[in-house]
């Protein structure tokens, strides 16, 4: 009797990680918007009605029209709108510690900002709450420049 039944049985198996590496040019917009975290300042963008688009974009998702070239400073605190909590972050995520993702509007913004907020723990998570700014230690004009939000209360 051959032993090609318990191999048949065998599973094969190998890691496989998808990843897309790409570089996106930014434009007049979006590298104002960043030139402005490494400045520690937060723009946001007018629609033609009027509407402050954080993060700033150069159409109206509402209506497609153009926005408008009228830049408002916003923030540094805003309202958390709603959240998730990430109990186990995986290594390549935004704070190696449990935290939330939370959409934020920040104050003077008529749009939330998708960001990571460092609450301490799930309980101290609640739609409503008030969050602020925590800057990078270091600052060059990406996303991250933005540490993350930690609530007003802790400050």
């Amino acid at each position: 009797m051959s032993d090609s039944g318990s191999a048949a049985q065998e599973l094969l198996s190998a890691p496989h990680s998808m990843e897309y590496a790409y570089k996106r040019s930014l434009g007049s917009v979006l590298s104002r918007f960043f030139t402005g975290l490494r400045d520690h300042e937060i723009e946001g963008i007018k629609t033609k009605q009027g509407r402050v688009l954080v993060p700033p974009a150069e159409y109206d998702p509402d209506t497609g029209e153009a926005t408008a070239d009228d830049w408002v400073r916003v923030g540094p605190g805003g309202v958390v709108t709603t959240w998730c909590w990430v109990s186990q972050p995986k290594p390549k995520a935004h704070l190696q510690k449990p935290f939330a993702w939370a959409l934020i509007q920040l104050d003077g913004a008529d749009t939330a900002l998708l960001h990571a907020v460092d609450a301490g723990s799930e309980g101290a998570m609640s739609t409503g709450m008030r969050v602020t700014v925590q800057w990078a230690d270091e600052t060059v004009g990406k996303i991250q420049d933005i540490a993350c939000f930690v609530p007003e209360e802790s400050r």
